[in-house]
């Protein structure tokens, strides 16, 4: 069997003077180490970045592309319309999948749009938009006036109008509260919290990312240094040479095909072993099938519960996320049909028996539409209201706490499922990237030191 003694450009044994096990014994660790440390840095990095897909056109890979196997056409290196090549994070890539798994393990066991929404404490938001629309009532009731019966309107005399401004700012505040108790009842069927959260996080994909990097902090930075653990594997590679070519059958298999096979395999290993002592097990386990006992990130609940509790707060489940959901989401018709009707109610109610007057005065056509139009008016209004910062993280303090206490009372289990679950499906991505790292180092070995 024929052995290089050095490298293509060194002779380290007669550089060093040393034997050719001395130079595997210190080379060896120091290169499994460097791509252990490579594989899991750079693993890290591809889980968030690119946010967004970054390539170049290839001409005839969208032709190609429905031809390729399931699990390349799922790699994040195509486009979405399959016509560049490149790459993007694997969580941003996967936005939709995470946002699904989000809901169902994280978002839905802490309770659903209407124990969110109750949280809120409707109440006093109805309060708030009353009296932030207070001073808007007067031009608010000009301009649906004016919309649906000019002339009608201008012939009212002065005092006449006042009376009406008078009334309807007094009844304002029972008839916010009454509206948000008949949302909030009824918010189950307004929200699709499901579809809400994966088009908010498709669109924002960062809060993946901020997901990531702020929750799980300590264990990305422990993922990269356990890159390590490839020292002491290269040491066992390096005895393990001293041996081979004595073992009967096995030992005919070139060294150089054993070093790089073995550099893959510890690019793999660096990264599977990361992987398991962050994510798993949930729940405390005998020693025996754990040696770590349990995962790192379910050591830390508390804090991560907490994390992950206050973006969902400030950054998703905001009160002008969920009113722009409400009124511009997919059901916003149903919302809008039901201020129409919660406002028609409320019209027939303040005009008790002078109602057929008045709808004779206006016109039927005019009299529905003057229904429509304030509802529409009063749709118009609830952005401006929301859109007070103050206010909007005075709720959302109270959805990070409910959020954050919900999360504590999971089981470690629980907790960590819905973690695991968002990167089982796709860490064999990460363990072919680093079969690839480890192959790439152990080739450089090869150069450098020979076989």
């Amino acid at each position: 069997m024929t052995t290089l003694a050095g490298g293509l450009f060194l002779d380290w044994e007669h550089l060093t003077g040393q034997s050719k096990l001395v130079v595997d014994l210190i080379s060896f660790p120091i290169f499994s180490a460097a791509a252990g440390l490579l594989t899991n840095w750079t693993g890290v990095i591809m889980l968030i970045w690119p946010l967004y897909f970054k390539g170049f056109y290839v001409p005839g890979l969208r032709v190609l592309y429905p031809y390729l196997p399931r699990r390349v056409q799922v790699l994040p290196i195509f486009s979405t319309d399959a016509s560049r090549l490149g790459f993007q994070g694997f969580i941003p890539a996967r936005a939709e999948k995470m946002a699904s798994i989000c809901v169902d393990v994280a978002i839905m066991r802490i309770g659903s749009p209407k124990d969110f929404i109750e949280e809120l404490d409707l109440d006093s938001i109805a309060d708030h938009i009353a009296d932030a629309i207070s001073e808007q009532v007067q031009p608010t009731v000009d301009q649906v006036m004016m919309r649906e019966n000019p002339d009608l309107w201008r012939a009212v005399p002065r005092q006449a109008r006042q009376l009406l401004y008078q009334r309807v700012q007094r009844e304002l505040p029972a008839l916010a509260r009454k509206s948000f108790r008949q949302l909030g009842d009824n918010v189950d069927q307004l929200i699709d919290i499901k579809q809400f959260v994966i088009r908010y996080l498709q669109q924002y994909p960062e809060i993946l990312k901020d997901l990531l990097t702020t929750i799980a902090a300590p264990e990305l930075r422990f993922m990269v240094r356990i890159g390590l653990l490839g020292a002491p594997f290269g040491v066992l590679l390096a005895l393990y040479l001293q041996v081979h070519q004595h073992i009967p059958v096995w030992g005919w298999i070139p060294p150089w095909v054993i070093i790089l096979v073995a550099a893959a395999l510890i690019g793999v290993v660096v990264n599977w072993i990361a992987v398991k002592v962050v994510f798993e097990p949930g729940d405390p386990q005998p020693r025996y099938r754990y040696p770590w006992k349990q995962a790192l990130l379910a050591k830390r609940q508390p804090q991560a519960a907490d994390d992950l509790a206050h973006i969902l707060a400030y950054e998703v489940l905001t009160l002008p996320n969920l009113v722009d959901e409400l009124l511009d989401g997919p059901n916003g018709d149903k919302t809008r049909q039901l201020l129409e009707t919660l406002i028609s109610e409320e019209i027939h109610r303040q005009l008790g028996v002078t109602k057929n007057v008045v709808r004779t005065v206006f016109g039927a056509r005019q009299f529905d539409n003057l229904k429509v139009g304030a509802a529409g008016v009063a749709v118009s209004l609830a952005p401006t209201v929301v859109s007070d910062e103050e206010f909007a993280r005075e709720q959302a303090h109270k959805i990070d706490e409910f959020a954050a206490r919900k999360l504590r009372d999971l089981s470690p289990g629980e907790f960590m499922e819905m973690f695991y679950a968002a990167v089982e499906q796709d860490a064999w991505l990460l363990y072919v990237h680093g079969a690839v790292l480890g192959l790439g180092v152990g080739i450089i070995h090869l150069v450098l030191f020979g076989w």
